[in-house]
């Protein structure tokens, strides 16, 4: 059977922001782009992330880029998730955190 967790979220950023920041965000899982989604298969599980444009952020004269952020994990155990998420968000902090 199949494990399978999704999770999605907003995020100020590019698409190219985001692409440069993502190797480090998964810790050197090597992936690739299919159909606009970058995807990561390994032997007994993976993981698959579509970023999907949003409207801008605006607050007063400051403009802000805008991703949906979706996650989908395949066979992950809970701990391994749980780290997968915390250093995938460490690296997209903005400000010190």
């Amino acid at each position: 059977m199949s494990l399978v967790v999704n999770a999605s979220f907003d995020m100020t950023t590019t698409r190219a922001e985001f692409l440069t920041r993502l190797p480090a965000a998964v810790g050197g899982d090597v992936y690739v782009q299919e159909a606009g989604a970058l995807v990561h298969r390994g032997a007994d599980r993976g993981w698959r992330i579509d970023l999907e444009p949003l409207a801008d952020l605006q607050i007063a004269r400051v403009r802000l880029a805008r991703l949906r952020v979706k996650l989908r994990f395949e066979n992950y155990q809970e701990a391994e998730l749980q780290l997968f998420l915390q250093r995938f968000h460490l690296y997209f902090r903005r400000g010190g955190g």
